[in-house]
């Protein structure tokens, strides 16, 4: 049974993907209504009628009374306090095309997306704001370790939400809680987004690696040198939370703060590397096996985010100048065409 909706907001979910269907599967099984922005005429009446997405986690049924189906996404903000994005990132700017800025203004907006903006190689929020004049005070974040696949069969997962304003993030939180749903809060906006851009890359080296038939012995090593390589950039760009060990407790709550070992960080950079949901890996696994990048989005049929993300980090270091060798040689595999086998003999040499 739905949990009674307590949050008095309407969200307005833009996007209707794996990871899309699985937040409004959140939101409805919380007992929210929810505005939802589908393209395609055809899927919402699919979506009416046999209450699943045709295309996506087939297996999580909706009551179609608390959906509200748009093909126009500017209709589906309009009626909605929360705006949540969850479009792969390559195609946000030609949705975000469409959207009359005006109707933006006093919105709260919800980034699920987990890469940059390619071209101008910004995070959503600097997009956003460029774009929108839109103040970071009204821009989250969520983001996970949360496979769809799991949620689809509500195996428990943790959700984090990050915000400037605290008090709002936790308000957002507590409309995707559900009896399989943790949500965690924190206000590393800067931190929280470049850990989910960099994990994307480093789970395509992962399968990679596995494609190359490098066992779990070699996979363990690639993955501590990766988060190290990660903590490393996170530390150099100013983000917080990067130390392991070490937690400040909140004389109020009584709870500990975060730090690079939670879920958020240290937790969705495994399982972006280890799951076998995951689309980085899977597609990282054919690339090491021999496919060329075309071929393996044609088989995918899916967007792997960390392949334009690892251009995008690329650029954005250049300025930044940290010292990333396992990104960079992922990089030159993807988009200079060096061999997976003699990137990974380089990569070999930096780890330790």
């Amino acid at each position: 049974m739905p949990i009674e909706n307590v949050t008095g907001m309407k969200f307005g979910v833009i996007g209707s993907g794996s990871w899309a269907t699985a937040l409004v599967k959140m939101l409805t099984d919380h007992g929210q209504s929810v505005n939802w922005w589908v393209r395609s005429p055809e899927t919402i009446e699919y979506i009416q009628r046999r209450r699943h997405n045709p295309h996506y986690l087939a297996s999580a049924y909706f009551d179609v009374q608390q959906l509200q189906m748009r093909e126009d996404v500017n209709a589906v903000i309009a009626a909605s306090d929360v705006v949540v994005l969850v479009v792969p990132s390559a195609y946000i700017c030609d949705v975000m095309d469409q959207v009359d800025s005006e109707l933006l203004k006093g919105k709260k907006v919800l980034s699920a997306i987990k890469g940059l903006v390619p071209g101008p190689d910004l995070l959503l929020n600097d997009y956003l704001q460029q774009r929108f004049d839109f103040p970071l005070q009204d821009y989250f974040t969520l983001l996970g370790p949360c496979h769809a696949e799991e949620v689809a069969s509500e195996k428990l997962s943790y959700l984090t939400f990050s915000g400037v304003d605290m008090e709002m993030a936790a308000q957002i939180a507590a409309a995707f809680k559900t009896p399989y749903i943790n949500t965690i809060i924190n206000n590393d906006i800067l931190g929280v987004q470049y850990a989910a851009v960099l994990k994307n890359i480093y789970a395509l080296g992962a399968g990679m690696a596995h494609g190359l038939e490098y066992g779990d012995n070699f996979l363990s090593v690639y993955i501590a040198n990766s988060a190290d390589e990660m903590a490393s950039f996170l530390r150099t760009v100013g983000a917080e939370h990067i130390v392991v060990g070490e937690h400040h407790t909140d004389p109020i709550t009584q709870q500990r703060d975060l730090n690079y070992a939670a879920s958020v960080y240290l937790g969705d950079l495994l399982v972006t590397c280890y799951s076998p949901y995951s689309r980085n890996r899977t597609f990282g696994n054919m690339i090491g096996k021999g496919y060329t990048v075309q071929s393996a989005q044609l088989e995918m049929n899916m967007v792997a985010e960390g392949y334009n993300a690892a251009k995008c980090m690329f650029n954005i270091n250049k300025a930044i100048g940290a010292d990333m060798p396992i990104a960079s040689t992922i990089y030159r595999i993807l988009w200079e065409r060096v061999r997976p086998k003699k990137g990974f003999a380089e990569i070999e040499k930096v780890m330790n």
